[in-house]
């Protein structure tokens, strides 16, 4: 947020260089939090979304952690 903070003072002020190294910040932060830059996401696993729990990969450890299972 200092970075974005710092984006606004620079726009404010008018200051063009003070706006670019600002946003730089920002961008190395957006990486860094895994908002930008390559996604970390794509695992190669099954995408499970649309399954309810006990029709998934995770059904045994869902019973194990003491859910029921519906029915």
């Amino acid at each position: 947020m200092d970075a974005r903070r710092a984006v606004g003072a620079a726009k404010r002020a008018a200051s063009t260089p003070d706006e670019k190294a600002a946003r730089v910040k920002v961008h190395a932060a957006k990486v860094a939090l895994g908002e930008r830059g390559p996604v970390w996401w794509d695992d190669g696993a099954p995408d499970e979304n649309r399954k309810l729990v006990h029709n998934s990969s995770y059904a045994d450890w869902w019973r194990e952690a003491g859910h029921a299972s519906p029915g």
